[in-house]
């Protein structure tokens, strides 16, 4: 197996089992305080920033077409319809014949 294919199994293995044990975890308390709450709201759009950031700064023109166009299409889309019109359009412009 290459070594892409093996850092994507052990990412979502590490991902399976945070989530795991941050349900192991937070099913000790009866009550959760709401500014834990609030925190834990707020890291799916944290852990997303630190992904997107990157690509939007280093990033080239397509980078930046397909973060463009993906912000538009999460407006009245889906996730998954999100996902692959990002995708769609950074490999199609990447791979343009220039």
């Amino acid at each position: 197996m290459s070594t892409t294919l093996w850092i994507i199994l052990a990412a979502a293995a590490v991902t399976y089992l945070a989530r795991v044990l941050g349900h192991l975890v937070l099913s000790r308390f009866a009550y959760v305080p709401p500014r834990v709450q609030a925190g834990l709201n707020a890291v799916p759009a944290a852990v997303l920033t630190t992904l997107v950031a990157p690509a939007a700064l280093d990033g080239g023109l397509p980078e930046l077409a397909a973060l463009l166009v993906t912000g538009l299409v999460a407006l009245r889309g889906g996730a998954l319809v999100t996902f692959a019109a990002g995708a769609a359009v950074l490999i199609a412009l990447r791979n343009l014949p220039v």
